[in-house]
């Protein structure tokens, strides 16, 4: 038998990441409907785009190694060490809105944003 070696990752505040009410309620439904209500969204930054730097974001089980863990709004984010770097001081909000709906993150730290919203530079 192998045993699965402990995680080790750190607990952040929302000075990191903010989620809006909105965001949480969504957050909590997707979770919910995937049979995980104790996972966690996790956002990422990585190269790509028009600007350079994009989002990406994936339910997943939980925090990996080394992984910065916010609970807010009800939910759990786990970011990256290094995205930790672009997204802090970030707000993620949800919209129901027909053509510009889904997930946004109003970030602090980017200095420019493409047209089409989907990527930033930093």
């Amino acid at each position: 038998m192998t045993q699965n070696p402990e995680i080790k990752f750190k607990i952040g505040n929302e000075k990191l990441c903010k989620i809006t009410e909105r965001a949480g309620t969504k957050l909590t439904s997707l979770l919910t409907r995937q049979g995980r209500p104790e996972g966690a969204l996790r956002v990422a930054v990585i190269g790509g785009g028009c600007s350079g730097l994009q989002y990406k974001m994936d339910l997943v089980n939980g925090p990996a190694n080394r992984d910065i863990m916010v609970e807010s709004a009800g939910v759990r984010v786990v970011i990256d060490p290094k995205s930790a770097l672009f997204v802090s001081g970030s707000e993620l909000d949800y919209s129901d809105d027909l053509q510009k709906g889904g997930f946004k993150v109003t970030n602090p730290n980017a200095v420019a944003h493409c047209s089409c919203g989907e990527s930033f530079s930093a």
